[in-house]
């Protein structure tokens, strides 16, 4: 392991001042958890007294949210973010649903770009705890029309139709519950988008990510329609989204570019040999896209666009999309379709670095991803499943050994390198 670097200040004084900051930050968070110091437990913290605190913050939070300060507004929406993403809250926030909602939605109407885009992100959030049960339905009913109206008002800032644009995805995708409801949100997104297909059109920077969230959205939704919305869905917006992959902004062509390898994967469960007779010429645009060394473009978008435009170019070409492995607690989910790609991609975007805490605890991602019911496991075997520190150090030096071998006959001036 590599050696602590030392404060001038001395060990002793910078241990202290970190402890108390990690306890402050904790505090304040909510979300304090701690383990028996001692064998007896007899310093064990005291696990109802943190859950009460962390409820009576919860409260403030909500109660600020009516607050005619804007940055106590701010702080409580930016708290309560923290709170929905970290963990799962489903029965608090039953009791508190309703208050919830409506301060929600007054944040909506009233407020400014910040506070707009937290409180649309607080929409999601709120129907992943509910879930689609009559609870999250009527979070979704609520909020939808004014998610609509702010989505299509030029006069909202971007960011904040960008987010409403992701809430609206996420909500329908959980909590809708007729077609009616799904068929008016498509609708929505593709008012948002579709203006991309024309010739003429340049749309500025600032509406990029307005126009890469109402697609992503959009093709989400595009994943639990009938098979007749699909059929008209291929029909309409697949002869135009190659179009869009010759877009100057690096995002809107991933995002083109995942939802077209998603039509095709939806084409071809309809029909076996869909979009036989124009993948080649496809095929040519993607290759370009998936070997761009253009110097005038970002290292990192370089990078990025390859790696993504390789994917669709493999799944194109011969139907299989890259498998990835997605590691939470003692289990493992793959991710193995363009389908579940675009689904867990949009969760994760939601939830942040909560999306493995959510994925092991709440039953509403358990659900979508088909998980089945949470796992309880004791400490015990909890511990088994871990490796002791002196076999993973093993096993990280025999990993580094091999490494090393292999580079230096690489770099040997003398190998033959293909």
């Amino acid at each position: 392991m590599p050696r602590a670097r030392r404060s001038k200040r001395g060990p002793t004084s910078r241990g202290e001042s970190g402890r108390r900051g990690e306890v402050v930050t904790a505090f304040m968070t909510g979300f304090l958890t701690a383990e028996p110091a001692g064998a007896d437990g007899s310093d064990a913290p005291d696990i109802q007294s943190y859950q009460e605190q962390r409820e009576d913050k919860l409260k403030e939070d909500i109660e600020n949210l009516l607050d005619k300060s804007v940055k106590t507004r701010l702080a409580a929406l930016g708290n309560l973010r923290l709170a929905l993403s970290s963990q799962v809250l489903g029965d608090f926030l039953l009791e508190r649903r309703v208050t919830l909602t409506d301060a929600l939605e007054r944040c909506l109407k009233k407020g400014k770009e910040e506070e707009q885009s937290l409180a649309a992100i607080l929409v999601s959030l709120l129907c992943v705890q509910l879930g689609s049960g009559p609870e999250g339905e009527e979070v979704f009913r609520s909020v939808k029309n004014l998610l609509f109206s702010t989505l299509t008002d030029p006069s909202h800032a971007a960011s904040a139709r960008q987010s409403c644009a992701a809430a609206l995805g996420i909500c329908c995708y959980i909590a809708a519950t007729d077609d009616e409801d799904l068929a008016s949100s498509l609708s929505c997104l593709e008012g948002v988008f579709t203006p991309v297909y024309s010739e003429n059109h340049s749309s500025p920077a600032s509406l990029q990510g307005l126009v890469c969230g109402a697609i992503q959205s959009w093709a989400l939704l595009l994943t639990i329609c009938p098979a007749s919305r699909i059929q008209k869905a291929l029909e309409s917006h697949l002869p135009y989204f190659s179009g869009v992959l010759s877009s100057e902004n690096v995002g809107l062509r991933i995002a083109g570019g995942e939802s077209l390898a998603l039509l095709y994967e939806l084409g071809r469960d309809l029909e076996e040999d869909f979009g036989s007779d124009d993948v080649d010429s496809l095929c040519v645009a993607l290759k370009a896209l998936a070997t761009d060394s253009n110097k005038y473009r970002a290292k990192t978008d370089r990078r990025k666009q390859r790696s993504i435009f390789r994917d669709v170019l493999h799944y194109i070409e011969g139907g299989e999309c890259q498998e990835e492995t997605i590691k939470f607690g003692l289990e493992v989910m793959y991710v193995d379709s363009w389908v579940r790609r675009r689904t867990y991609c949009t969760f994760k975007e939601a939830l942040g670095s909560g999306i493995r805490y959510h994925l092991q605890h709440n039953e509403v991602l358990r659900d979508i991803f088909s998980l089945g019911p949470p796992l309880i496991l004791d400490a015990a075997a909890i511990k088994a499943s871990k490796i002791s520190r002196v076999e993973k150090h093993m096993f990280n030096s025999a990993a580094f050994k091999a490494r090393t071998k292999a580079r230096n006959r690489v770099r040997d001036k003398r190998a033959d390198v293909l």
